[in-house]
């Protein structure tokens, strides 16, 4: 994995690589969700909201169009279409020394995009596909 946690990103996204988040989550990572109330703890529940992200953001559609990065943070605006909604939103990321990520929060609009995201995140995550 790169040393660079957003290349690293990047890269698994390009390669539709879901399985490379363990190697670039921390242990104690926390993902919060644009729908969900509480933050989601650690590794494992962190790559389960972002696999589940995988299958649906992830379309030949997805695309960065801005990106704003620090030491140890970025924000990176993303638009996609999902079933004909225009979704915009920023994946803000943090992370340690050891570069994995520790930080992911996902902000989203507009309302209709949010509400289409809640119900196809939720499929998916109440389906178990990991």
């Amino acid at each position: 994995m790169s040393s660079d946690p957003i290349a690293a990103w990047h890269q698994l996204l390009k390669d539709r690589n879901a399985r490379g988040l363990d190697a670039l989550l921390a242990d104690d990572a926390v993902f919060h969700s644009p729908v969900v109330h509480t933050p989601q703890v650690g590794r494992a529940m962190t790559k389960a909201y972002l696999t589940a992200a995988f299958h649906v953001f992830f379309n030949e559609s997805f695309r960065y169009v801005r990106e704003l990065k620090g030491e140890h943070d970025a924000v990176l605006e993303f638009e996609v279409q999902i079933d004909g909604i225009a979704v915009n939103g920023v994946d803000m990321i943090k992370w340690n020394d050891e570069g994995r990520i520790t930080e992911f929060k996902v902000m989203i609009r507009p309302l209709k995009a949010i509400n289409l995201i809640h119900q196809k995140m939720a499929a998916m995550l109440q389906g178990g596909q990991q």
